[in-house]
């Protein structure tokens, strides 16, 4: 990296000009990300994401599972990718404030995608196949990249036609839901997704590291491939953070109290039964998965906009919470969201080590309630990481590595 001595060199926001409510939220959404992930270090990404239980199961390891995919599963990626829409405009603006040209503040982001896109393939290949920021850096480019000191009406077009994008991808697969199977097919399907996970597990749980790498490596493709059926969804949602930031929605909540307490209310009114429903039915498919609820294929082809209703609430409630309140929410979960790209690929790393068969491989010798209690401890040390760290550096270690890469040349 060359050195400069222009002022204006530094030319993304530092940990002074960072918005604490939104850190702290940040910092949420990745805790809540490890809950879910969590589950496919050990079972792999197929479609039984919580596997099978065994017959001795204890209460816990229900309600672990029940309290996943009731406060987690789809809500924290839409969280994320939400924050992820909003971050890129608060960067651009920041460079533009600082430069005064989007050329720029375009220029400048565009490096930070490509840092972003290593990363993810690097995490991908090396680490967990469940990697997002491959597809969030893909989605970047052709969405995001663009709307950088664009006009705020044609956002507002860009966001209208993602959503309509989104919406018909969900009714088509809610129409695809409804078409009925045999008897015979269904059970086809059902016991070859039932042996999929069990040669997936047989593999991440037992296996050699070379083993665990090949199928971590075709899981990645598989993952990366596939998502671009969720490719609206996160458009939407991305443009839809960048709008609530054009907006102030985000940055001045206080003068957006009307606003924020229709989100919580709907989100509550609506996402609350359909995921308490959802609970239900994924633990008694993790009991038998062999006889699905019949209506299973129909909740699913729901989940993104359940999920992301349930979601929203919870950002309603971070953006109305009193000063007081969100005091003591940001001193411990603040510096977590600061950093959230190196606590993100930690608990990947920690994931793999600690579940897998090339490691301690607790994902077969305990069960699912005390896999829970794994993911608090991880919480518990990236908290103390996280502000030991912050309280001698200005970023994260990975935040610090991707500054001096889209910094390099500048002046």
């Amino acid at each position: 990296m060359n050195s400069t001595s222009t002022p204006a060199a530094p030319v993304l926001p530092n940990h002074t000009t960072r918005i604490a409510r939104i850190d702290a939220l940040r910092g949420l959404a990745v805790f809540g990300i490890l809950l879910v992930n969590l589950w496919s270090y050990t079972w792999g990404y197929e479609s039984l994401r919580y596997g099978i239980l065994p017959p001795d199961a204890s209460l816990f390891d229900v309600a672990a599972i029940a309290f996943t995919a009731f406060f987690a599963e789809q809500k924290f990626y839409p969280i994320f990718a939400f924050l992820f829409g909003a971050s890129a405009m608060l960067i651009a603006q920041s460079i533009h404030a600082r430069t005064g040209r989007w050329s720029e503040a375009q220029r400048l982001y565009k490096r930070r995608l490509w840092w972003l896109l290593a990363c993810g393939v690097l995490h991908g290949a090396l680490i967990w196949f469940g990697d997002i920021l491959t597809l969030y850096a893909l989605v970047a480019f052709w969405v995001l990249l663009g709307m950088i000191g664009a006009r705020l009406s044609t956002l507002r077009w860009h966001l209208r036609l993602w959503s309509l994008g989104f919406v018909l991808l969900v009714g088509l697969n809610f129409w695809l839901s409804m078409q009925s199977l045999s008897v015979e097919e269904e059970y086809a399907l059902v016991t070859a997704a039932i042996d999929n996970v069990e040669a997936a597990r047989q593999v991440y749980a037992y296996g050699n590291f070379f083993s665990i790498g090949w199928q971590r490596l075709q899981d990645y493709v598989a993952v990366t491939t596939q998502s671009v059926l969720i490719v609206p969804h996160v458009a939407t949602l991305f443009l839809l953070g960048a709008w609530a930031v054009r907006r102030r929605w985000l940055t001045q909540p206080q003068r957006h109290r009307t606003l924020w307490r229709r989100v919580l209310w709907v989100g509550l009114l609506l996402g609350l039964p359909y995921n308490l429903f959802w609970a239900v039915l994924k633990v008694l498919e993790a009991i038998d998965p062999l006889h699905p609820w019949r209506w299973d294929f129909t909740m699913f082809s729901l989940l993104p906009i359940g999920g992301s209703l349930l979601a929203a609430a919870f950002v309603a409630l971070f953006m109305l919470a009193g000063d007081g309140i969100m005091r003591g929410v940001q001193a411990i979960i603040a510096p977590v969201g600061r950093m959230a790209l190196s606590n993100y690929l930690m608990q990947s790393l920690l994931g793999v080590i600690l579940f897998q068969g090339f490691g301690f491989g607790l994902g077969q010798q305990l069960r699912p309630a005390m896999w829970l209690g794994i993911a608090g401890l991880i919480m518990l040390g990236q908290i103390i990481f996280s502000r030991l760290w912050l309280s001698r550096h200005a970023q994260g270690p990975l935040e610090t590595l991707s500054r001096r890469f889209i910094d390099r040349n500048i002046g």
